[in-house]
């Protein structure tokens, strides 16, 4: 979705995103209620916000009731907290990985180095 396109989210739609980007994920029982709405009017703005591809949702369940657990997309997601210099944290894909290694070490000095 363009920024052309997110301008044209109607308030309770924008309030529910921003929601879930502050959050990082809310589930969708809490969404309305944060809301203050109805859990119908909750459930038809997370669609929306599905099909324009700003959120994505899956089943869970919650608090013993099934509800969805909503996301911001990948493309709302800040990677940089990974990233040290122009190197990705070798914990990426890896199972384990020895704090002894180059790898790690070479990224652990990037880290520190950017923050002089």
């Amino acid at each position: 979705m363009s920024a052309a396109e997110e301008a044209d989210l109607s308030e309770a739609e924008r309030a529910a995103l921003d929601l879930v980007l502050e959050t990082r994920g809310i589930h969708q029982s809490e969404l309305w209620k944060e809301l203050d709405i109805s859990s119908r009017k909750g459930s038809r703005i997370a669609e929306s916000l599905v099909e324009a591809g700003l959120i994505r949702r899956e089943e869970t369940v919650y608090q013993g009731h099934n509800t969805y657990f909503l996301m911001p997309t990948a493309r709302d997601l800040n990677f940089s907290l990974l990233m040290a210099g122009d190197m990705l944290s070798p914990f990426i894909g890896e199972e384990e990985v020895d704090p002894r290694s180059d790898a790690f070490s070479q990224w652990l000095m990037n880290l520190a180095y950017e923050e002089y």
